[in-house]
């Protein structure tokens, strides 16, 4: 076992606390996807918020380790997201930003890539612990892992993936297991949608002996970017590769056994377009 303290020792360990961050509220986003977002300010504002519950308030502390539940690996799983010099409001704040944070630089190598392991899942009111007391005591956090880059997770299930091009990117470069596992596995019909305008691009992988893994390789790399589809080959003329890589996301519509007919899947990617009307207002040509 590595320590949690042993790999993050802090300038004044009385002076520090520790979050775990779980969601933004009852009913509230997930802190881990807080703190993935692109924007920074909602993860920063949730460390910042100051309860109405004295116990669960910064205290006189000057610095806080904050980390997001892990939810891919399980309750007891946090992620770090950043080591900060703390000062309180003036006026007082009670239940909104209670406190100012400043990143320090202090394991900022770590963002995003740091896993501890507690012994046991935290409770929702047990969410700011002391630094001094917390190795030694019931959570004993330990080291779980340390990725070499940003931490995408394991496979979400097919419903659930949303993927940046950026992150695209890096799943099929690093050949991601579970990613890998997941969308070889199955042919299926996907959509893209061009953050920026909110226009759609419906298609499939319907022929591709590894299903979606082979047909979203394309995708991602620098070389292609469109597919060899026209319109987004047009887009990617007009608007350059930059475009495509800062505002594609892509979803999966449905998916297929591998033995799925062609014609079947093909029928289906015709109905999302349709559907979605993503011939007459996307990105669709045909």
């Amino acid at each position: 076992m590595i320590r949690f303290a042993d790999v993050m020792p802090v300038p004044a360990p009385a002076r520090t606390k520790v979050k775990f961050n779980i969601r933004a509220g009852v009913g509230g986003a997930a802190a881990y996807d807080l703190l993935m977002a692109d924007d920074p300010e909602p993860w920063l504002a949730m460390t910042r918020y100051r309860s109405r519950q004295q116990n669960n308030n910064m205290g006189r502390a000057e610095y806080v380790l904050a980390f997001a539940q892990y939810y891919p690996y399980g309750p007891e799983y946090f992620m770090f997201g950043g080591f900060f010099r703390v000062e309180p409001t003036v006026p007082e704040t009670l239940g909104d930003d209670g406190y100012r944070l400043t990143p320090l630089d202090r394991y900022a190598e770590y963002v995003k890539r740091l896993i501890v392991k507690l012994n046991e899942p935290i409770g929702r009111n047990l969410y700011l612990r002391s630094y001094d007391n917390l190795q030694d005591g019931p959570l004993g956090p330990e080291v779980y892992e340390l990725a070499p880059d940003v931490k995408l997770g394991a496979f979400p299930g097919y419903q659930n993936v949303r993927l940046r091009h950026r992150d695209l990117q890096r799943i099929i470069a690093n050949d991601e297991p579970s990613w890998k596992d997941a969308l070889s596995s199955v042919k299926g019909v996907y959509v893209i949608t061009d953050l920026s305008d909110g226009r759609l691009y419906v298609g499939s992988a319907s022929g591709e002996a590894n299903g979606l893994w082979q047909r979203w390789a394309g995708y991602a790399h620098l070389a292609d970017l469109s597919g060899g589809n026209r319109d987004l080959e047009l887009l990617k003329l007009t608007r350059g590769d930059g475009h495509i890589v800062e505002h594609f996301q892509y979803s999966i519509l449905e998916i297929f056994d591998p033995k799925t007919r062609a014609e079947t899947i093909l029928a289906r990617e015709s109905f999302w377009k349709l559907a979605l009307d993503s011939r007459a207002h996307g990105l669709n040509a045909n």
